[in-house]
């Protein structure tokens, strides 16, 4: 069987394909996420990951299922490469109770306690001292699993930041902290927003172990983040790891994108992770085109299920609208 070879990486042909398959999921259910959008079907605000598969996929892929996970608002590929059932993330976006959180929380909060995927946080930083104490909560009750926080660039320059690698490297708590460096956060280009660009650098301050990794590129993602997640484990301490990437689309579906030049999407695009790692496949001879073509055909029918399955939910009933607002405590 056909195996993809990398320094550290030797993963099987079944392996390849599924990953290419979440990889192309991401893709497609994202752009008809903004398809839908654009009919109302979605309300509120709707950031896509379109251009950034490669680190959802390449990081989630080294963890075990008991390891937590934390994100961003821009959650949806981390959830799908998590394995959260599309139709339950379409419904969620459709305000529909058969979503993930019942409707309630819309594209931004995104929440499966069964597969440990702890959101979807709408608030710039706010979940990093969360995973912090996740994490140490996990240390202390020896659950022998680590807690993976995703974020961008833009929580970076936020005090929550430090805070939580201070206090992750002073009580060696078992968290690997993902950037997702993509270079603009909402619209402002990272030369005016960090003093040091190197995100990784940062690091070093709080004594955690950082390196910073290709994020266009599927198979580096993937060693860096194999050889990250095994450091937690072993040593239980925090770790940073910083992949550099880029979002092809707007910060939402409200930007209007006046802050880069299309010139430089454009030239961005030419390192589509997507087309990168399914040639690299096509070269290996571990996927044929016919399979590739079975693929996008598999992952077509998952969301049109999806969107059929949002488009067949039900709203929430009025008299249930307080429901998980207020706590009802009796006095005993």
């Amino acid at each position: 069987m056909p195996k993809t070879k990398s320094k550290k990486i030797d993963l099987d042909a079944k392996k390849s394909r599924h990953l290419f398959y979440q990889m192309l999921l991401i893709r497609k259910f994202e752009d008809k996420a903004a398809e839908e959008y654009t009919k109302a079907k979605i309300r509120g605000f709707l950031h896509l990951y379109i251009g950034e598969e490669a680190v959802a996929v390449g990081v989630i892929q080294a963890l075990t299922d008991d390891d937590n996970v934390l994100c961003t608002y821009r959650e949806h590929g981390h959830a799908l490469a998590r394995g959260m059932d599309a139709g339950a993330i379409m419904a969620e976006m459709y305000g529909k109770q058969e979503g993930c959180s019942r409707g309630r929380g819309g594209s931004m909060h995104l929440f499966d306690k069964s597969i440990n995927f702890f959101g979807g946080n709408a608030i710039v930083a706010g979940h990093l001292p969360m995973a912090v104490g996740m994490a140490l909560a996990s240390k202390k009750q020896k659950k022998g699993n680590i807690t993976c926080c995703f974020f961008g660039e833009g929580a970076a320059a936020e005090g929550e930041f430090h805070e939580a690698m201070n206090l992750a490297a002073l009580w060696k708590v078992p968290v690997l902290f993902v950037c997702e460096n993509n270079l603009y956060a909402m619209g402002t280009a990272i030369r005016y927003s960090h003093s040091v660009q190197e995100l990784e650098k940062k690091g070093a301050a709080y004594g955690v172990e950082s390196s910073a990794v290709n994020g266009m590129n599927l198979m580096d993602v993937i060693e860096a983040a194999n050889e990250a997640v095994q450091k937690v484990r072993d040593n239980g301490k925090p770790y940073l790891l910083v992949c550099n990437t880029y979002r092809f689309r707007a910060h939402s579906m409200f930007d209007a994108e006046l802050y880069r030049d299309k010139k430089e999407v454009e030239e961005w695009k030419k390192r589509d992770p997507i087309p990168e790692f399914q040639e690299f496949l096509l070269k290996q001879k571990i996927i044929t085109e016919k399979e590739i073509k079975k693929i996008e055909n598999q992952v077509d029918s998952e969301i049109q299920k999806a969107v059929d399955f949002a488009e067949a939910g039900t709203w929430e009933p009025i008299d249930q609208l307080t429901e998980f607002v207020y706590s009802e405590n009796e006095t005993k």
